[in-house]
């Protein structure tokens, strides 16, 4: 998994199996490699536009990336490559058009090739193909592993984008709401790396602790259409891009004269929080009694006070707690999108996406 933040490729080992009609998942093996700044810039770049022949070039240099990244987690698991059945691969989204078509790249044949293995890609075009939003998929995996056996959850991740998944007791997954609610840390890096060069992102929210977010810059962002538009919907990069982060940044000068890079952080933080806020307002009446954060975002300890603090009394806490690290929790979500694919099962949840109907999703390399 290569999500929206560009932190790096996230791998998991994990292994599925049937057990009562349920599925049952044994997370083996986890890592994350982080990108270099090489690696970093040339994504970045194709998210703005580059030349066909960068393009060629990218997708296949991916592919060796993400090749070098399973055959790491696969070493580390223990497990022989004979006996992985195969390979999901989410790759990178470079354009999402909600509705209409998406596009991920990273070549699952140099996969295959480097591997050894079947590889199990472009998961989202399907569902897009059924009339879908091609996102969120992660939903399947909140309700089928990361459900509540008595009690509605909500499970929150804040990686470069915010989404979240409503998810009734037992895993109905007839009853699952689920939707991306806007920035997740897209706004918060962007703003960062423009302000404090020498950073990739806020550590430890250390500057947004230190600022006072403007609220009147929070209210206007929160204006955009986007989030007064009702579910199904998902958004990325392509709203939060490099211009709207001028823009914020503009906008938070232009209404806190004086304002510091702190500030500007700490609004940037704030409206991560509210937008997560403002959509359970909107669009979330279950009767939801806890909220799990995963994601980057998760590990941001400014963002994670402010997101409780907005949706109290709720009771939010981290992924961790309940389950495992969740830095690993969308590389098994797409581990379990892989091995419903090879079971012949769907793995669109249709209230959430708006698809026409379940569908098998990912297009499948044989080695």
């Amino acid at each position: 998994m290569s999500g929206t933040s560009l932190d790096g490729i996230s791998a998991a080992v994990v292994r599925f199996r049937g057990e009562n009609g349920r599925v049952i998942s044994e997370l083996l093996a986890y890592d994350v490699h982080g990108y270099t700044a090489e690696q970093r810039t040339r994504l970045t770049s194709a998210l703005d536009g580059v030349s066909p022949d960068e393009y060629c070039r990218l997708n296949f240099d991916l592919g060796e990336w993400l090749a070098a990244a399973a055959v790491r987690v696969m070493a580390a698991s223990g497990i022989a490559r004979t006996d992985v059945a195969a390979i999901a691969s989410h790759g990178q989204t470079i354009w999402h058009v909600p509705g209409h078509s998406t596009w991920q790249t990273g070549e699952p044949a140099v996969i295959a090739e480097r591997t050894g293995r079947p590889v199990i890609s472009d998961f989202r075009v399907r569902d897009v193909a059924a009339g879908g939003q091609g996102a969120p998929l992660v939903p399947i995996a909140d309700a089928m592993l990361f459900s509540s056996p008595d009690r509605w959850r909500a499970l929150q991740n804040l990686g470069g984008i915010g989404n979240v998944t409503v998810v009734p007791p037992a895993g109905d997954v007839t009853g699952v709401r689920a939707f991306d609610t806007g920035p997740g840390v897209v706004v918060i890096d962007g703003v960062t790396r423009l302000l404090e060069p020498s950073l990739r992102f806020d550590q430890d929210g250390a500057l947004a602790r230190q600022g006072r977010p403007i609220d009147a810059v929070i209210a206007e962002a929160l204006r955009d259409p986007y989030f007064s538009a009702p579910p199904p919907k998902s958004t990325g990069r392509e709203l939060f891009d490099a211009a709207y982060i001028r823009r914020f940044i503009e906008s938070c000068r232009a209404a806190g004269p004086g304002a510091t890079t702190a500030d500007i952080v700490a609004t940037a933080v704030q409206l991560t929080a509210q937008s997560v806020a403002d959509s359970f307002r909107r669009f979330v009446p279950e009767p939801v009694t806890e909220l799990l954060v995963s994601g980057g975002g998760a590990r941001n300890p400014a963002l994670f006070d402010a997101l409780a603090a907005a949706l109290a009394p709720l009771h939010v806490a981290r992924f961790d707690e309940v389950f495992f690290d969740g830095e690993a929790k969308e590389a098994v979500a797409f581990a379990l999108l892989g091995y419903l694919h090879l079971t012949g099962r769907p793995g669109n949840v249709p209230a959430a996406t708006g698809a026409r109907g379940p569908r098998t999703l990912g297009k499948l390399t044989p080695v």
